[in-house]
């Protein structure tokens, strides 16, 4: 099995369910959506951290953002979760597909169905479709539920992994950022409420 993980936190539920039932698992980090390149160096560290806990391979495709920017290109101006995030959701799963066919592993899952913020029954039916075109087997799963996003944050403190404040693209840093200011004035008595 080729687990995508897009970070360490939201592939800790996945990597640890998936071993307890006897999958033979490789994680694979695609990472080109990631901004900046520091940012990209800190999420991978965590995931070899979290390979490492479970002495599995970690496949790390090299930092490229050339791909991603292509594929948000006409999207910038999308809100936080809208079009371009679909795109980039399905670059990321068709990369993880073409490693999974590379590497001659034939089921193929991902770690975005544990976040709150994302959408699971589209990833799945994306994993679904690209899995067809490779002829490999999507593996359903929905990481959140049974109190996965509890033990995805308890097992990040257990293992020390960084636990990032955005998705990852420079848009959403952007949209972080934002909040982070907003939140700052409030905090400072200067918010407009």
């Amino acid at each position: 099995m080729l687990l995508h993980a897009c970070c360490a936190p939201c592939a800790t539920v996945g990597t640890a369910e998936l071993s307890q039932e006897g999958w033979e698992l490789t994680l694979y980090y695609y990472g080109g959506n990631i901004h900046p390149e520091r940012e990209w160096s800190r999420r991978l560290e965590s995931l070899k951290i979290l390979a490492g806990n479970y002495a599995l391979p970690l496949v790390v495709r090299p930092y490229d953002t050339k791909e991603w920017s292509l594929t948000a290109q006409g999207f910038e101006n999308e809100p936080e979760g809208g079009r371009r995030c679909e795109l980039c959701m399905r670059l990321q799963l068709e990369n993880a597909a073409h490693e999974a066919q590379k590497q001659e592993i034939q089921w193929l899952c991902t770690s975005l169905t544990l976040s709150p913020q994302k959408h699971p029954d589209l990833i799945n039916t994306w994993g679904r479709e690209i899995c067809s075109r490779y002829g490999l087997n999507w593996l359903e799963r929905v990481w959140r539920k049974r109190n996965g996003f509890a033990f995805s944050v308890s097992e990040s403190k257990r293992l020390n992994l960084y636990r990032q404040n955005y998705c990852g693209c420079c848009f959403s840093l952007r949209t972080s950022e934002s909040a982070e200011q907003n939140n700052k004035r409030i905090e400072d008595g200067n918010g407009i409420f």
